[in-house]
């Protein structure tokens, strides 16, 4: 039986036509179960509900290929560095000992359930999750992404699902010289487990749980573990994601190691596909930091990969690609990711147009459409899936409602460039996700936020506690993460 029609209407819709996004002033949008039947102007057909959401815009949902589904830990790394000194590279004795779970399968479930509702409230509709190894006894689990599933389908959230699995860890010596461990029986175990997973999820509850593909960073897997991830990926007809060309370490090492770039490696592989999804593509040959020469993007652009473009995290990071348009105008395929805290992919979108501006010095380098459409049709055709990251008849019905009344998000003479210029993640009030209403009002049915912020908040400090053990050295907490001025806190009487 069919579901009555819903009808939405907003002052701006974002529908589409002949292969681009195209706005609606004053627009409707009706779905009918899992499927958009109409956009446009005057529905003249029956509809049993209408809403009206007055000054707001109406777009396809965001679809995030790098999803953060944790508690963020990048954000201990904001001013806290380098790396090997602040806990985000395990020490040689951390790994002597034996390396343990810093979370109990509870809080590995809790994580994700808290995160998952942080990317609805962004309007993300479709997301790949990625989580840190670094406090992992080595990779994630069967057992754990089968309750994953579970979590997100509660939700309503459409995921591709794969637990992440390596053969390797950077770790670092007592005399802080910093080294590769391998374990390749154990990474070829993982990709089992995944290859299980995979075969049994895929497409489960109507299609909302998909499978993927997670190696992890480039440099913690070893040639055939990327083949037969690779080859598994082929024969599943799964995307593969493989986080590469993101740090000068990983670049040197993979050099060190193999004698080719990351991306040249991973083509050697016959790794790099139409289902191949590359956050964060940021050093390769061209790059600054690099130097010329190299065809790393001409090897991404022919073997119709994917860059997945994460502005935020990288840019914490001082890094950046060079630049959205350069990689655009040579044919390079590109996506967006959020890949930490918060998931906001608006704020994504205007750091990666504003660098993109800088880097090329001047404003033409990049507009609000370019990132808009990286965040929706971009993550969509790089997933394979022309259903998504659009408003037409027959794609699925992935809403997303932004306010864009507030006094605070100004004037608007076009919608996108003022969601880009004072929006944020924050100002979306109503999500649907497969036709189904998940988000309301701001509110996810049966989810307290202000219990999930103080649990998350309890995890995240017990998560800090255990740092020191899986820190170089082994210093004491305060002594790892500083504080942006000097804390006085109120004596016990």
């Amino acid at each position: 039986m069919t579901a009555a029609p819903i009808l939405l209407t907003a002052r701006w819709v974002v529908g589409h036509e002949g292969g681009r996004h195209v706005l609606y002033e004053n627009g409707e949008v009706v779905f009918a179960g899992d499927r958009i039947a109409f956009v446009g102007h005057n529905y003249g057909g029956a509809v049993a509900r209408r809403i009206d959401y007055g000054r707001s815009l109406i777009g396809p949902g965001f679809v995030d290929l790098d999803a953060l589904a944790d508690l963020d830990t990048t954000i201990l790394g904001f001013d806290n560095h380098p790396p090997h000194e602040k806990g985000r590279v395990w020490p040689e004795s951390y790994m002597k000992a034996g390396p343990f779970e810093m979370y109990t399968p509870d809080e590995e479930a809790f994580k994700m359930r808290y995160a998952f509702t942080r990317l609805i409230h962004n309007g993300i509709t479709t997301a790949l999750p990625i989580t840190s190894l670094f406090y992992r006894e080595w990779g994630e689990t069967y057992d754990e992404f089968a309750r994953v599933a579970d979590i997100a389908v509660e939700l309503g959230l459409r995921v591709y699902l794969g637990p992440a699995y390596r053969a390797g860890n950077t770790f670092v010596h007592s005399d802080g010289r910093l080294d590769m461990h391998f374990d390749e029986a154990r990474g070829l175990q993982g990709l089992a487990d995944a290859i299980r997973f995979a075969r049994d999820f895929e497409g489960r509850h109507g299609g909302l749980i998909k499978a993927m593909l997670a190696p992890d960073r480039l440099e913690t897997c070893t040639p055939e573990l990327l083949r037969r991830s690779a080859a598994a990926s082929r024969d599943l007809h799964v995307p593969i994601r493989q986080h590469s060309a993101q740090s000068r370490w990983e670049y040197d090492t993979v050099k060190r190691l193999h004698g080719l770039s990351p991306i040249e490696w991973l083509a050697s592989l016959d790794f790099l596909s139409p289902r191949a999804l590359l956050p964060h593509g940021i050093f390769v040959g061209g790059n600054s930091r690099i130097g010329p020469g190299g065809r790393d993007l001409e090897l991404v652009r022919d073997a119709t990969a994917t860059i997945v473009h994460c502005p935020l995290v990288s840019a914490r990071g001082g890094n950046a690609i060079e630049s959205f348009r350069r990689y655009r105008d040579l044919g390079v395929r590109i996506g967006l990711g959020t890949d930490t805290y918060p998931p906001d992919m608006i704020e994504n979108m205007r750091l990666g147009l504003l660098l993109s501006r800088v880097l090329d010095q001047g404003p033409t380098s990049c507009r609000s459409e370019d990132m808009y459409n990286a965040a929706t049709l971009g993550g969509a055709d790089a997933l394979g899936r022309s259903d998504l990251g659009r408003l037409a008849p027959g794609a699925k019905a992935d809403i997303t409602v932004f306010d864009l009344a507030k006094p605070e998000m100004g004037q608007v003479i076009d919608p996108v460039q003022t969601m880009m210029l004072n929006g944020s993640g924050r100002d979306f009030t109503d999500v649907v996700i497969d036709g189904r209403f998940v988000m309301e009002r701001s509110r996810i049915a049966g989810i307290d936020d202000d219990a999930l912020a103080r649990q998350a908040q309890a995890q995240f400090e017990k998560l800090i506690a255990l740092y020191p053990a899986r820190t170089w050295k082994h210093p004491p907490v305060e002594a790892i993460f500083s504080s942006a001025f000097p804390v006085r806190r109120k004596p016990l009487v």
